[in-house]
Parts: structure tokens; C-alpha cells; sequence
């Protein structure tokens, strides 16, 4: 199912998309709920990276294939089909995409191979618990000193913390100004002294997260992205570019593999005319988001016409639609719903569970979906800002 026809070669690179990922997802490994151990997700992400298919979105003069957002959509449609391993991207939609930007030639040169080849990890140091939407109130701290940046902090929801090399984070440098003065942003070893990780386990049963405590940790200046006191606007940056990667089909994509796969073994008399139609209508809205993310994609990052609205809209209907596909995937199974773990069928994975646990994160990380909607009342809608009488 298309958005439009495509043409000549976009339909010879599905194709190959297609009977390649046949031949090279691992069988143990396909359509699995949870991102595998690290060293079976980095395996599959040097295995796409030999393929030349693990940056898509990436300029070709930096590594990556440079494709069009039809061929980024393509991959994401044929991967989902194929049930490919969840990968770690912080270092490939955020990082890596950011150092591109605005990263010194030194800091590209020593991280953007290494992120293309899977040899490093990265996770990212926003969330504190005290600050977690609210990124303008984070406390921990960075102290310029002797050449270094010495921080002192707790980091909190970091995805991967507990596996990554690398951490890019937000330091207070000051506090003298309005509170998104004094930020910097700085890229940190996860194997430093003084460092600590601790992996939080989730309601799905996974351990995704962790919480990093950071006790005098030095970094070198030269780790510093943009300048001392000045990291928002980087930070920010990082942050519409997140949205729009989070915002893309891709996990909406593996969630309507789920509903096929549910549907597919549920017999049709099991079927309610209200489920049937709303598996319907829920292919149209994974049509709709695909539509709407092609449309971003193609403006690119230099198109400033939305005042950077696009990527909260996207997040928030990638969210909206993951969770309406998930939920009618429970209501497809009817009592099976209440099985934990999935189960086999076939080569199918039936999973009404894991899945839909897994996705109430969506609603918080990245900027909650209430932050998205207050994005949009305020900026498009023109609605007063929350607290603002006037």
C-alpha cells in the first residue's frame, strides 16, 4: 500500500530492499517486541552498515546514503514487513545528524565514522528528576576549570544510559539570565570517572531506560558543541530533529504489522464489524502520517515556514496513531488480550501486550504530547500560553 505510484526505481529498490532483508534478518530475530541484547541489535546495525543502509537520511559526503524521503519511507515500510531487530539511533537521528550541523570539523571527524560503523553507542542527558519536559529547569552543573568542563548532576529516562560509550548532554554553565541562558551542550565518554549508571525497569517489562549520576566528571572543553553558556539553541536543534525521527512511520509501521499478524489469526466469525472497519480506517491513518512525513521530509531542516510546528505535530500524531493501532490490536485478540507474552503462529508474533505497554512512553519522551499540543495551540492556533492572562 503507496501513497502514490512510484516510479521505475523506487520500485526496483523496493524490490531489492525486499529480498534482501529475506535473505539477511536473522529468524530468531524477527518482529521481536523488545530491542534485542546489545550485542545482537549492534550485530544487525553492522550488518545494515555493510549494506550501506544505516544512515538513509545522512548527506552521502558523510557516509550516508542520502536518499530521498520516498527511499527513507520505502526502507521504513520493507523493514517493518520484515520484522528487522529494534537498533539503538541516538547516535544516527540525533547526534550524528547534529554534529553535521553544527559540530566542529575535529568532533565530526572522530564521531561520525564511528557512529556509521556501530563501534560506539550514544544516549542522551536531557531529563533530570526534577526537570524532565521543562528542559530550562535542568540542575545539573558543569564548572569551567583548568581546560574543563567538571559536572556534577543526575541524569534520568536515558535511553541505552546503562549500554552507550557516549553521552551527549545539557549542563547548567551559569545561572544569571533568563533560565535558557547559561546552557551548555557537551559531549561526554560514558566511561569517565565518576560516572554512574543504574537501569531502570519499565512497565513493559524491559530495561530501557537508566538514570546516570555524574560526580565531578571532566570533560574537555573541546567536547563542547557551539559555545560555553550558549548550548539552548544546539539543544533545541536536537530536539525538532528528534521529534521528526520519532514522528516518522517507522514504529507506527511495526505496529501495523501487529494488527495484520492479529487479524490474520483471529477467525473471522471472532471478527466484530466495528473491529473489521476500524482496522480499515486504521490503515488509512498510518497512510496519512507517512503522507504527512514525507511532506516534512521533503521541506527539509532549512524550511523555517512552520517555526519548527512540523515536527510537534508529527510526533504527536505518530504517537496518537501508534496507540490506536495497538489498542484495536487488544481488541482484535478479545480474550487472548490478557496473555502477557506473545506467542507464535506461523511465522507470525501475536502481541497484544508487550507492544501496547511499550508504547505509553511515546506520549512522554521526546517532549510530552501535551507539549506538542501546547506547541501547536500556541503557534498555530494563536491560543494564550498556559499562565498568561493577557
Amino acid at each position: 500500500m503507496t501513497l502514490r505510484n512510484e516510479s521505475d526505481a523506487e520500485a526496483a529498490f523496493r524490490l531489492e530492499v525486499r529480498t534482501w532483508l529475506r535473505e539477511h534478518v536473522p529468524p530468531s530475530l524477527r518482529h521481536a517486541t523488545f530491542r534485542p541484547s546489545p550485542e545482537q541489535a549492534m550485530q544487525w546495525y553492522r550488518t545494515l552498515s555493510r549494506r550501506g543502509w544505516i544512515a538513509p537520511h545522512w548527506p552521502r559526503e558523510y557516509g550516508g546514503m542520502g536518499a530521498t524521503p520516498m527511499e527513507q519511507l520505502i526502507l521504513m515500510e520493507e523493514m517493518a514487513a520484515a520484522g528487522t531487530p529494534d537498533i539503538p539511533t541516538q547516535g544516527l537521528n540525533h547526534i550524528g545528524p547534529l554534529l553535521i550541523a553544527r559540530g566542529t570539523p575535529a568532533q565530526r571527524e572522530r564521531h561520525l565514522p564511528a557512529i556509521l560503523a556501530g563501534e560506539t553507542i550514544w544516549c542522551q542527558g536531557y531529563s533530570e528528576p526534577g526537570a524532565g519536559s521543562d528542559l530550562a529547569r535542568l540542575s545539573t552543573r558543569g564548572e569551567v576549570r583548568d581546560g574543563h568542563l567538571v559536572i556534577n548532576g543526575h541524569k534520568i529516562w536515558t535511553t541505552w544510559g546503562h549500554h552507550a560509550d557516549w553521552m551527549f548532554a545539557l549542563v547548567r554553565t551559569s545561572t544569571e539570565g533568563k533560565p535558557r541562558d547559561g546552557i551548555t551542550f557537551v559531549l561526554i565518554p560514558m566511561s569517565t570517572f565518576g560516572i554512574r549508571r543504574r537501569p531502570i525497569r519499565t512497565i513493559a517489562g524491559d530495561d530501557e531506560f537508566a538514570e546516570v549520576f555524574l560526580d565531578d566528571v571532566a570533560v574537555p572543553l573541546d567536547n563542547v558543541v557551539g559555545d560555553v553558556d550558549r548550548g539552548w539553541d544546539v539543544a533545541t536543534a536536537v530536539l525538532s530533529e528528534e521529534r521528526l525521527r520519532i514522528g516518522s512511520p517507522a514504529q507506527a509501521l511495526r505496529a501495523r504489522e501487529r494488527l495484520r499478524m492479529m487479524l490474520r489469526a483471529t477467525p473471522a466469525e471472532q471478527l466484530s464489524a466495528s473491529v473489521r472497519e476500524e482496522a480499515v480506517l486504521a490503515e488509512v491513518e498510518v497512510q496519512a502520517l507517512c503522507a504527512a512525513y514525507l511532506e516534512a521530509a521533503e521541506a527539509g531542516p532549512g524550511d523555517t515556514r512552520g517555526g519548527g510546528v512540523e515536527s510537534a505535530y508529527l510526533k504527536l500524531l505518530a504517537t496518537d496513531t501508534m496507540h490506536l493501532l495497538l489498542d484495536l490490536v487488544r481488541r482484535a485478540a478479545g480474550p487472548a488480550a490478557a496473555l502477557r507474552e506473545p506467542v507464535r503462529h506461523g511465522d507470525d508474533l501475536l502481541d497484544a501486550t508487550e507492544m501496547f505497554l511499550q508504547a505509553r512512553r511515546l506520549g512522554i519522551y521526546g517532549g510530552s504530547s501535551e507539549v506538542q499540543r501546547g506547541i501547536i495551540a500556541t503557534r498555530v492556533l494563536g491560543l494564550p500560553a498556559a499562565g498568561n492572562k493577557g
